[in-house]
């Protein structure tokens, strides 16, 4: 949408960190690896941001362990700080998809809005009821729009708990072993995914599909070596 004078009309782009901090985040460093991952990918998703002349980026976060709680409201992209959290608790994913559904419909979003980009970190087992939490958020229609990205940390996982997040038989939970991989997945998702969110299918000319309306590109492969520590 082109406004007089020329001016380009952005579209709210909501891309929403879910983190894990339950207590076994704090095994062999996961924590302050997932915190160091975060804030060195946050000025590749300005730079990404600042180039991107269809979205406007607005960026939150949501932390789960005994209970879940919003830590980070959202904010435009060129003032988003990342505040480190500290491991401690239970895995109360459940409730983060609580409150996470709370916030996908229309107000607080835009009817106008691109898809919500929703990234899941977590290294293990749910421990309230995930499936209704889940089942919650894909009633929303921007929880079922949303392009949903889940990142393993570590082999301990649920990775069937994470498949059932993206719910998308062409995608796959990300599986990070080392701080290498976090590192590469939370860089690519910050700019690689949220670029493409905010070029839905349904603006290109050729677009017949009822799968998924936007095209993610292929993630990074997954960096294996004598850092393998999860």
């Amino acid at each position: 949408m082109t406004l007089p004078g020329g001016e380009i009309s952005k579209r709210e782009l909501h891309f929403i960190w879910i983190v894990d901090c339950s207590g076994s985040m704090r095994d062999d460093g996961k924590i302050q690896s997932l915190n160091y991952a975060i804030r060195e990918a946050i000025p590749h998703m300005q730079r990404e941001s600042e180039n991107n002349i269809q979205a406007d980026l607005l960026i939150s976060a949501l932390k789960f362990s005994t209970g879940a709680q919003w830590i980070i409201p959202p904010t435009q992209a060129k003032n988003f700080k990342w505040t480190d959290i500290e491991a401690k608790g239970h895995t109360d994913l459940g409730q983060a998809l609580v409150l996470l559904s709370e916030v996908l419909h229309v107000p607080p979003m835009t009817e106008r809005g691109l898809p919500p980009v929703l990234v899941l970190l977590s290294d293990g087992q749910p421990t309230d009821d995930y499936e209704g939490g889940l089942e919650k958020l894909l009633r929303e229609p921007w929880g079922k729009k949303a392009i949903r990205i889940s990142i393993a940390i570590g082999e301990d996982a649920n990775m069937n708990v994470l498949e059932k997040f993206i719910a998308d038989n062409e995608r796959s939970p990300l599986l990070a072993r080392n701080p290498e991989a976090l590192s590469n997945y939370i860089r690519w998702v910050s700019t690689v995914v949220q670029s493409a969110s905010a070029r839905p299918k349904s603006q290109q000319k050729d677009y017949e599909s009822l799968g998924s309306n936007v095209d993610i590109p292929q993630p990074p492969e997954s960096i294996s070596s004598a850092a393998d520590v999860w």
